[in-house]
């Protein structure tokens, strides 16, 4: 089982930066695929970034260049730096971690197998 725990979410002006941090309990973060999702009020829910075993990511066009996942396996903790928010930005951010077991790793919802509580990020223009 593993337990993820959101913060550093807020509220920020456009053009602002906001740094998400995750920290899991559990085993095997390093050898986890995780990443990141967020809900908008109203949409549906959006895969924002992930981050493989080996470190590599991939982004949604709608952040690339603006959002970086990053981690850390000494303390067992996903970031998420942004740059440059928008206020179509706004939202509730989960961290989300795959099963161990699976071979691919996604960044669509459907590829998580666990969630955070979620951190809202509010960007007013």
């Amino acid at each position: 089982q593993v337990q993820l725990v959101e913060s550093g979410g807020g509220s920020v002006q456009a053009g602002g930066s906001l740094r998400l941090s995750c920290v899991a309990s559990g085993s095997s973060f390093s050898r986890r695929c995780m990443g990141w999702v967020r809900q908008a009020p109203g949409k549906e829910r959006e895969g924002v970034a992930r981050i493989n075993s080996a470190g590599s990511a991939t982004y949604a066009d709608s952040v690339k260049g603006r959002f970086t996942v990053s981690k850390d396996n000494a303390k067992n903790t996903l970031y998420l730096q942004m740059n440059s928010l928008k206020p179509e930005d706004t939202a509730m951010y989960y961290c989300a971690a795959a099963y161990e077991a699976k071979r691919f790793c996604g960044r669509g919802p459907d590829d998580f197998d666990y969630w955070g509580q979620g951190t809202q990020v509010t960007v007013s223009s």
